[in-house]
């Protein structure tokens, strides 16, 4: 108190403010953790390495949330004898600074780049904050849903082939901001995502690979989606005609010259204004690396589910959504991941 007392003015405001947000990081944080702990854990301790019910609890560890230390609890698996915590297997596993979670989603849903997030959390590389980020979309990624219901709507939309952060680039010049493609129309250096919409608004989007769309991508992505209850909308590409027809489903094409929009209760425009909303997007990143492109889409799937808020509510469901999902990536993981389509 002596040595508080000898500080001037401006040294008081920034100890004021190095109190208030160590203190306001836990108490925000806290009840994040202990969600994520009840969601697991409600049908009863299950062991993240084999599965297994025989679980006990086996001591407690500390985790530093801002100015305070909290005890977690750790557990250990009676069959294959490892322990783990309510974080193991999560996008949290092995992070330090626990207390800048809830800053580092709120950027997320806001769309600052990894530099602005680092400079307006504070006391953290933005590098660190790119491995937090994938981690969190790959946990996301595998947010799914049984089937499509009535009318679903859907249409492929295409990305240029990108190695954006390699090195070496083998076969061309490398591209700035972006770049464009050497050939016309579509090519091999273009990236197919498949966009499939239901009107009750459940959305499948990935990467089904380079060059036009095949009828057999098309079922490996979505055939256990569909029924013979559903109506197909797609555009008049032929690959969908042959898949509608194979899986039996009543289907309405529509051309792309914008003659006939609308048939009824058919149509595609739902579908087309998500991609336009999607591109317009992933825009703001001057290109995408391919091998990280269903990330990104996973990440704009659950901002259009959140409809782009970034309020406690947001922040809260992404963290625990993310956490409920098992992820087994790492740092070395991450930076080696190859696109393998």
């Amino acid at each position: 108190m002596a040595e508080i007392k000898k500080l001037n003015s401006t040294e008081h405001h920034r100890l004021k403010e190095f109190f208030i947000n160590s203190l306001a990081s836990f108490s925000a944080s806290e009840p994040v953790f202990q969600e994520v702990t009840e969601r697991k854990n409600k049908d009863g301790y299950t062991c993240v390495h084999c599965g297994s019910k025989q679980v006990i609890r086996f001591g407690k560890y500390m985790v530093t949330l801002g100015l305070k230390e909290v005890e977690r609890q750790r557990y250990r698996c009676k069959d294959c004898k490892k322990t783990f915590t309510d974080v193991t297997a999560t996008p949290l596993y092995r992070t330090h600074k626990s207390d800048k979670w809830l800053d580092f989603i709120k950027c997320m849903l806001e769309g600052y780049s990894l530099r602005k997030s680092a400079e307006l959390i504070g006391n953290i590389h933005y590098v660190t904050l790119f491995y937090w980020r994938h981690k969190v979309l790959s946990a996301l990624k595998q947010m799914d849903f049984d089937s499509f219901s009535g009318i679903v709507e859907m249409d492929e939309t295409y990305f240029l082939y990108s190695e954006k952060g390699k090195k070496s680039i083998k076969g061309r010049k490398p591209r700035k901001r972006g770049g464009s493609s050497k050939f016309r129309g579509i090519s091999h250096e273009q990236v197919c995502v498949l966009i499939a919409r239901d009107r009750q608004k459940s959305t499948y989007s990935g990467v089904l690979g380079r060059g036009r769309i095949m009828k057999t991508e098309l079922d490996k992505a979505i055939g256990s989606k569909l029924s013979s209850d559903n109506t197909l909308c797609t555009d008049a590409w032929r690959a969908f005609a042959t898949y509608a027809k194979s899986k039996r489903l009543e289907h309405y094409r529509f051309k792309s010259d914008g003659t006939e929009r609308v048939r009824g209760l058919y149509h595609i425009q739902n579908v087309n204004n998500y991609h336009s909303r999607l591109k317009g997007w992933i825009q703001k990143f001057n290109g995408v690396a391919t091998k990280y492109l269903d990330n990104y889409l996973s990440w704009f799937q659950f901002l259009e589910i959140v409809k782009h808020r970034s309020d406690n509510v947001s922040i809260s469901k992404m963290i625990v959504d993310s956490c409920l999902l098992p992820i087994n990536e790492t740092y070395q993981s991450i930076r080696t991941n190859q696109y393998m389509k």
